[in-house]
């Protein structure tokens, strides 16, 4: 998969085009039957796959501080976009004057100047242009002027309601790591750099902690997690806590990650940390022994879990 952020660039590279395009944030089921239909089609007309996202996230330039956290940050987008063997990844880079374009505008300049669509496929809700007043419709009219062909898929369903990003963000939020997972394909992931932490994991309680630098903005619910840890190439069962640390009086969140029979040094390695079950919640323990008691108990239940081979699937 080429990744290209300059429509001039890849205008270039093109002679014809099969588009889908949409934000994509989790690039959940809906989202990876939409790109795998595209992708098949493009191989039936013996033309090049196109997936379209925006960088920054539109809402992100719109509405600034007050958008919902995202699942997927871009650099995780990527990564799942190129696992579905699409040609070619345009990330446009987002801004107001863009929003301000007419829907007229942005499909003529993008996609048919610059892509040279032939087919397009959108999601059951996209919508686009100035004030999200380009839809189905008005995609359909305009492909009939200017030689492209629109298809619009319906909505992926699972146990009784549509597949969303929305779904999913209120799941996670709500620590239902388990329960999200089937609508993503895989396991909830967060990830970050190794840093210095307090160092109470190993020398107090006899089970060091890798503590995460946070870098994505969707975490979910604070308490005690079974999880798979991606680290130097290697995925390892672990424990995670999420959340304040109460019996040590911290005021800040934090992730801190126990790795079964690991003892690798990875202050500033980079690592992958999926949500497989949510085990208790966040608690204030009278002393050192009853925590280490407890955190005890939760290594034996995340090992349990975890040995589950429908737990094994993490992407």
């Amino acid at each position: 998969m080429k990744i290209s952020r300059s429509l001039e660039e890849l205008s270039q590279q093109l002679s014809a085009s099969c588009v889908t395009i949409g934000n994509f944030d989790g690039v959940h089921i809906g989202h990876q039957q939409l790109i795998k239909k595209t992708k098949t089609k493009a191989k039936t007309l013996g033309i090049p796959s196109v997936v379209v996202t925006f960088d920054p996230h539109p809402l992100r330039v719109l509405v600034d501080s007050k958008t919902p956290p995202f699942i997927t940050l871009t650099e995780q987008k990527i990564e799942l976009i190129s696992k579905l063997d699409i040609d070619y990844l345009f990330c446009l880079p987002f801004n107001k004057e863009i929003a301000r374009l007419e829907p007229e505008e942005f499909v003529y300049t993008y996609l048919v100047q610059g892509l040279k669509t032939r087919e397009l496929l959108v999601g059951y809700d996209y919508a686009f242009g100035k004030g999200r007043k380009g839809n189905f419709q008005l995609l359909k009219k305009l492909g009939e002027k200017w030689g492209f062909r629109v298809e619009q898929l319906p909505p992926v369903m699972y146990d009784g309601a549509i597949v969303s990003s929305t779904r999913i963000r209120d799941l996670v939020k709500a620590g239902l790591v388990w329960q999200a997972r089937p609508l993503l394909g895989r396991f909830y992931q967060v990830r970050g750099k190794v840093i210095e932490g307090k160092k109470r994991g190993g020398k107090l309680l006899g089970f060091p902690t890798a503590n995460i630098q946070l870098k994505d903005e969707l975490f979910p619910k604070t308490g005690v997690y079974a999880v798979w840890v991606e680290v130097l190439d290697l995925i390892k069962a672990g424990v995670a806590n999420i959340g304040y640390n109460p019996t040590f009086g911290n005021d800040y969140l934090s992730v801190e990650v126990h790795i079964f029979d690991f003892k690798e040094n990875i202050y500033g390695k980079k690592i992958k940390v999926h949500f497989v079950q949510r085990l208790r919640d966040e608690k204030k323990f009278n002393s050192l022994e009853e925590l280490t008691a407890q955190i005890q108990k939760d290594a034996l239940l995340a090992k349990e879990i975890l040995n589950l081979p429908e737990a094994a699937i993490i992407c």
